[in-house]
């Protein structure tokens, strides 16, 4: 991937004969079922859509703060959306363990981004929030973010952009089963 975002070589998904089908492959040669190129269709278009949601998420983060790790843009993205949580249900929710979510916590504190503070119903356990400095950042550039959606967007119908936020919602609920 370019340094600027641009997908090139086997990201791009080509319909040069305008049916719905990479021209380029030939998948019942490759022993792929009909009803399979569905599935096969999903999983390139999937591809091509996380490598994008990586390289912007980099791009959020540097925006929030030169030193921040892409990886701790969705911490700081949660805890904008639901406020103060434990650390335990951060990293729960992130997918991550909880060593790597307590080095993700250190980082963002030395950052001043976000603050831990012990749990009053669980002396053992640690809340977390955002600093104001790091709500701040994080909704200047959520709010940027969200221009830039509409601009990209704005030859869709909002029920549209609507119908596609249902159904990531739907595929991120699959996902977690």
């Amino acid at each position: 991937m370019a340094a600027t975002g641009e997908i090139r070589g086997a990201d791009v998904h080509e319909d040069t004969n305008g049916d719905g089908r990479d021209s380029g492959s030939d998948t019942s040669s490759r022993g792929v079922e009909q009803g399979d190129r569905e599935f096969l269709s999903l999983e390139r278009e999937l591809t091509v859509l996380l490598r994008r949601a990586r390289a912007n998420q980099g791009e959020m983060a540097r925006e929030v703060h030169p030193d921040l790790e892409s990886a701790a843009y969705g911490l700081l993205v949660r805890l904008e959306e639901c406020g103060r949580q434990r650390a335990t249900e951060l990293a729960g929710y992130i997918g991550v363990g909880k060593a790597t979510m307590s080095r993700q916590l250190r980082a963002l504190e030395q950052l001043g981004l976000v603050a831990r503070e012990p749990d009053p119903a669980d002396g053992r356990a640690w809340l977390v929030d955002l600093t104001e400095e790091g709500r701040t950042r994080v909704r200047r550039v959520r709010e940027a973010r969200r221009e830039r959606y509409v601009t990209h967007f704005s030859d869709w119908d909002r029920r549209e952009v609507s119908e596609l936020a249902r159904l990531l919602h739907q595929l991120n609920i699959g996902m977690e089963k």
